[in-house]
C-alpha cells in the first residue's frame, strides 16, 4: 500500500512574540505568504490574538478576574488537598469553560490574559488580510484549550472561525450500509483545532499552523454569503442539556422542593 497523507499540518515560523497593538493579521499574512494555497485553513492560537488585542490585564487576584468574566456558574468543586476551588462557568462568549478562559500561563507575573472579545471577528480580520496578501482562498480558526464533560484532560477547540464550515451536517445522507443518518453533525472546526494542537503544542513558540487537505470546508469569509462563525457551535438556553453540575442541580431541586412544600403547608394552614 502506498501511503499518501490526506491531511497535512505544518507549523508557521516568523510570528515572534506579540505585543499589545500589534497588527496580527498583517504579521500572519506575511509569515504564511510563501506557503499557503487555496483551500488551506490556518489554526491560530487565541493567546496571540488576545495579546494583540490588548486583553492582557493586571490582576493581583486571579479568582476575582474569573468572577468578573463569569456570566453563570455551572459547577464548582473544592480540592480537599489544596483547598483550591475549581469553577466551571459560562463566560461572556457563551463558552462553558474552567476559569472562564482566564489564562495566567506565559504572561508576566501579576498579569492575566482574557479571551478575545469577538473571536469570530478576529478570525475574519486574519482571513481578509491573508486572502488579500496571498491571493489564496483560505479559512481561519481561532483555537483555545478546554476540558470536556465525561473525559479526562483538555483539547483545543474552535472559539472563532471565518471562511470555514464549522460543522459538517451529514443528516439525510447514508452510511456504508445504506442507512440514513438522522443525527450525525461532525464538529469539524473543533476537530481541526485539536489536530493542529498536536503540531503546535503548548510551548513550541509557533502559535499558527497551516492545515491542508480540507478544502471542501473552506468558503466565503465575509459578506452576505459568509459561513457561520464558531459562535454557532455554542449550545445555550433550551439546547443546553447540562446547564448545571450534579451537585448544583441537586441543590436547585432541593430548594425548589422545599419552597413548594412550604407553600403547600401555608395553604393548608
Amino acid at each position: 500500500m502506498r501511503f499518501e497523507p490526506a491531511l497535512q499540518i505544518a507549523l508557521v515560523d516568523g510570528i515572534g512574540e506579540i505585543e499589545p497593538g500589534a497588527d496580527l493579521p498583517a504579521l500572519i499574512a506575511e509569515a504564511v505568504a510563501e506557503a499557503v494555497a487555496d483551500g488551506d485553513i490556518l489554526a491560530v492560537t487565541s493567546k496571540i490574538v488576545s495579546k494583540a488585542e490588548g486583553r492582557l490585564v493586571a490582576a493581583d487576584d486571579r479568582e476575582q478576574a474569573i468572577t468578573d468574566q463569569t456570566v453563570r456558574l455551572v459547577a464548582s468543586r473544592r480540592n480537599p488537598e489544596t483547598g483550591h476551588v475549581m469553577r466551571i462557568v459560562e463566560n461572556p462568549l457563551g463558552l462553558v469553560m474552567a476559569a472562564a478562559g482566564v489564562d495566567a500561563s506565559n504572561v508576566p507575573e501579576g498579569m492575566i490574559l482574557l479571551l478575545p472579545e469577538d473571536p469570530d471577528a478576529s478570525a475574519r480580520a486574519i482571513a481578509a488580510a491573508v486572502r488579500e496578501r496571498c491571493g489564496a482562498r483560505i479559512g481561519v480558526i481561532v483555537t483555545d484549550t478546554m476540558g470536556r464533560a465525561w473525559r479526562v484532560g483538555q483539547t483545543d477547540a474552535a472559539i472563532g472561525a471565518a471562511g470555514v464550515r464549522v460543522v459538517d451536517d451529514l443528516r439525510g445522507t447514508t452510511d456504508a450500509n445504506g442507512r440514513v443518518l438522522d443525527v450525525t453533525v461532525a464538529a469539524v472546526a473543533d476537530e481541526i483545532a485539536a489536530a493542529a494542537d498536536l503540531v503546535k503544542g503548548k510551548a513550541s513558540g509557533r502559535p499558527v499552523a497551516i492545515v491542508r487537505g480540507l478544502g471542501h470546508l473552506v468558503g466565503d469569509a465575509d459578506g452576505a454569503d459568509a459561513l457561520s462563525g464558531a459562535r454557532t457551535l455554542v449550545r445555550t438556553g433550551e439546547g443546553d442539556l447540562f446547564r448545571l453540575g450534579a451537585e448544583e442541580a441537586r441543590a436547585e431541586g432541593y430548594a425548589a422542593g422545599w419552597a413548594a412544600g412550604r407553600a403547600a403547608g401555608e395553604h393548608r394552614d
